[in-house]
């Protein structure tokens, strides 16, 4: 190996283990900064030149990211949040109905609208609700980020990994959801299943407050920028459905928002942070693949991925967990298109990724963003607690989306 390549792997390693603890000791740096950080001393040291970096910026993923952000901050600010949760409060009539309808509404508008906005969205409301009926947080909190995740593995908007496979693989939005899409109905009601068990004591008593139905909540929406927006949005959902380009058509639909009274800096309430994380991890795997060590990297681990759904469900899904989804998504992307079966490794590898970014707190973004909104509320979701139903959950989800993929072939 050349001091170039050397230099380059330590440079590689140091930013994904940066970005797999989300901190440096001792430095105020998050995941964004970290990636940035790294991106440039891989430009300085010539392991990727300009050209080069420039070339590996995916901007694909990286305006279909966007455009979702301008689509769920006009949702966010029509109140349509609100109505989800006022509707979970009146039809929940108890414990259980409320946990199935917290990863129900969670799991179905993480498919649609990214599962990361949903979580810092609804972490407050689920809070509110579980106030309200004088209920324990945790277990519903441990729902939502869960259903997140799973729900987010039926279709190619559903989370940031699957931006990147969509766009890397070229699977129709319809295929992606006809895949997957099973699988994530199945992994919902498994979320539900695993969450009564494991928190046995909750679900046992009644609500012993008055019914939901006769809380008074106060429904704080907008209607004119509700009702365009809904209209917007359905007919996303058309344009994606029928086949039309998946980039083009969110772009078109964040521009067509965009069109408004409302100040821009409210309706461009776009995560900065998260397209800088996007960006610098780009650049790093465009590194990796420039200097040849994505081709060595493959090599290692070709004959586990090569082994079938099974043998690269379980490689994913632990790389997943050693650097995070997304950046174990951008090390294994150069290589998957050339498997014998492309689209169905594509599809095991965005069942995979996803899935087990629910094995603890620390394995996806959701999950995390989920812990520490809920800590600005008071509410402590600790590691273990959320441990011991995240393992259940990730095993028996993991054994459906591999058993599913292999028997439809893909």
């Amino acid at each position: 190996m050349s001091p170039l390549n050397i230099f380059t792997t330590i440079v590689v390693l140091a930013t994904y283990a940066g970005v797999a603890v989300g901190r440096v000791p001792g430095l105020r740096m998050n995941r964004a900064t970290i990636a940035l950080v790294g991106a440039a001393i891989l430009v300085v040291i010539g392991a990727i030149n300009e050209e080069q970096a420039y070339h590996a910026l995916d901007m694909g993923t990286i305006l279909l990211l966007a455009a979702m952000m301008v689509i769920n901050a006009n949702l966010r600010m029509a109140g349509f949040f609100n109505v989800v949760s006022s509707s979970v409060l009146r039809l929940a009539k108890s414990p259980r109905m409320l946990l199935g309808l917290v990863i129900v509404a969670s799991g179905v508008l993480s498919a649609i609208f990214l599962n990361d906005p949903v979580c810092i969205l609804f972490t407050p409301l689920v809070i509110d609700l579980c106030i309200t009926l004088k209920r324990d947080p945790i277990p519903y909190l441990v729902g939502l980020g869960a259903a997140a995740n799973v729900g987010s593995t039926a279709t190619i908007t559903g989370n940031p990994q699957n931006l990147i496979i969509g766009q890397a693989s070229g699977i129709p939005f319809l295929t992606f959801l006809a895949h997957l899409g099973p699988v994530a109905l199945i992994g919902l009601a498994i979320c539900w299943v695993i969450i009564v068990v494991v928190y046995p004591s909750e679900f046992k008593k009644p609500f012993d407050t008055k019914s939901p139905t006769q809380v008074d909540e106060p429904l704080q929406t907008y209607p004119p920028l509700l009702n365009r927006t809904l209209i917007v949005v359905v007919g996303l959902m058309i344009a994606f459905l029928v086949g039309l380009p998946i980039v083009s058509s969110a772009c078109i639909a964040a521009g067509l928002l965009l069109v408004s009274r409302i100040r821009p800096t409210k309706l461009l309430a776009i995560d900065w942070e998260l397209l800088a994380f996007f960006a610098g991890l780009f650049i790093v795997t465009g590194a990796i693949e420039v200097t040849g060590l994505s081709k060595q990297l493959f090599e290692v681990v070709s004959p586990l991925i090569r082994g079938g759904v099974p043998a690269l469900s379980l490689t994913t899904g632990a790389l997943s967990n050693i650097v995070s989804n997304v950046p174990a998504v951008l090390l294994l992307r150069p290589e998957i298109g050339t498997l014998p079966n492309a689209q169905q490794a594509w599809l095991t590898l965005a069942m995979s990724s996803t899935l087990a970014g629910n094995l603890t707190l620390l394995g996806s973004a959701a999950t995390l963003i989920v812990a520490e909104v809920a800590a600005t509320r008071g509410v402590k979701l600790s590691f273990m607690a959320y441990l011991k139903a995240g393992v259940p959950i990730t095993i028996l989800t993991l054994i459906v989306g591999i058993v599913w993929l292999m028997v439809i072939g893909g």
